[in-house]
């Protein structure tokens, strides 16, 4: 297949371009960007099948000859609440495959929309198959599957696990869609219908293996998708982090809510901030004792009884967030090239893509190398052995990342 990735030399799709070149069923990589530059050098250090294409995807009719000679386009041009749908809807309309990496609720839900009109173009759109979404929503499918009856699911991230890529020109759209998505308000779904509230909203979570930890509410399609696969009555996506750095977000909320500075300012604030107080690599925020970087957790019964299932991801594609973002999204362009994934519509990741499957697909592409089973663990609160069942699935892959190093 022809495969157009939009945003291709940028910092997710460079990750995504180095992982999808030798995939199977890519005949050619088309690596467009509105910076031609960069997206010519780029190509030519990843070589045959890829070429270049300096393209602004704000330009219909270019967008639109560029889709016609590609059989599936990737996109990682964000923030998604201003280049999804228009992106989406141009792909239906070239007959284009479609698959990306968006993180906005907002278009999220105009995007699915959608799917009657991908459906009768015989186009098959995957939208969020990202870290989170994407491997969130995929681990919400292990947890809940474990359970008799789901009453809540919560999927979870650190905000400081994988820090920004090197610097490219202006403000990164991953801290534009932040800033976006912790101010004003954010859709999530509780007791059998969608709200919208305020976001960092303190919620307690109880983790087997690990107890009680305080989370926080953060906009994400998550709690939009997941319902409409998983009977769930509250889904909410939440985030993690130091103290210093949450009292960062909870003022910069504070300023942008009160029109005390713009949205964009604040993204220019945070960005510095992030540069030149950068977080430590993403391997280094997996502790034994910790909240893992990236997890889902399903609330509801088993045989009768109240439960809580967690799932957890124990190994990662790379440690920065381009990496852990963009590969995700290569192995999904691998089901696409492959004919794993052939329905047509516009799916959420856990509507189409079973979990075992792809991890095992996803594990080759982890420095670590693991063992397909390794890669995620659930504990369930039933197991009076939770504790050392998450310790243990930790320990062994911080000692797969020594060996690695």
């Amino acid at each position: 297949m022809r495969v157009l990735a939009l945003g291709g030399a940028g910092g997710m799709g460079r990750h995504l371009c180095r992982a999808a070149i030798n995939l199977d069923g890519v005949s050619e990589l088309i690596v467009a960007d509105l910076d031609a530059s960069a997206a010519e050098r780029f190509a030519d250090q990843l070589g045959t099948p890829a070429r270049s294409l300096g393209l602004d995807v704000t330009d219909h009719a270019a967008l639109r000859e560029a889709l016609s000679e590609a059989d599936v386009v990737v996109n990682t041009v964000g923030p998604f609440y201003r280049f999804g749908v228009p992106i989406l809807a141009a792909a239906i309309d070239a007959g284009c495959h479609y698959l990306d990496i968006c993180d906005d609720w907002e278009p999220t839900i105009e995007m699915l929309e959608l799917s009657a009109r991908a459906e009768a173009a015989g186009v098959t759109a995957v939208i969020g198959m990202g870290a989170t979404p994407g491997l969130s929503n995929l681990l919400a499918v292990l947890a809940a599957r474990e359970l008799d009856g789901v009453e809540e699911i919560v999927t979870g991230w650190n905000v400081e696990a994988g820090g920004l890529d090197a610097a490219g020109p202006g403000v990164s759209a991953a801290v534009v869609h932040g800033i976006a998505q912790m101010t004003g308000t954010i859709r999530v779904r509780r007791d059998g219908r969608f709200v919208d509230e305020r976001p960092l909203r303190r919620t307690m979570i109880d983790y087997p293996g690990l107890g009680r930890r305080a989370t926080w509410t953060f906009g994400h399609p998550e709690p939009i998708t997941l319902p409409r696969t998983i009977s769930a009555a509250t889904s909410v996506n939440v985030t993690t982090g130091s103290r210093p750095f949450l009292a960062f977000m909870r003022a910069t909320r504070w300023a942008v809510d009160r029109r005390l500075v713009s949205a964009a300012r604040a993204a220019r604030v945070t960005q510095f901030a992030e540069r030149h107080l950068p977080s430590p690599p993403l391997d280094k925020h997996v502790r034994p004792d910790r909240l893992p970087p990236l997890f889902a957790l399903a609330t509801g019964t088993h045989d009768g009884r109240p439960a809580v299932v967690a799932a957890a991801l124990c190994h990662f594609p790379g440690t920065t967030m381009g990496a852990v973002t963009g590969v995700p999204l290569a192995v999904a362009l691998e089901l696409c090239t492959t004919g794993v994934l052939a329905a047509p519509g516009v799916f959420a990741p856990e509507a189409i893509i079973d979990p075992e499957h792809y991890l095992a697909r996803l594990a080759p592409h982890c420095p670590t190398n693991p063992a397909p089973e390794e890669m995620a663990v659930i504990t369930r609160s039933w197991d009076p052995d939770a504790t050392t069942t998450y310790r243990d699935a930790i320990r062994r892959a911080l000692t797969a990342v020594a060996h690695h190093r």
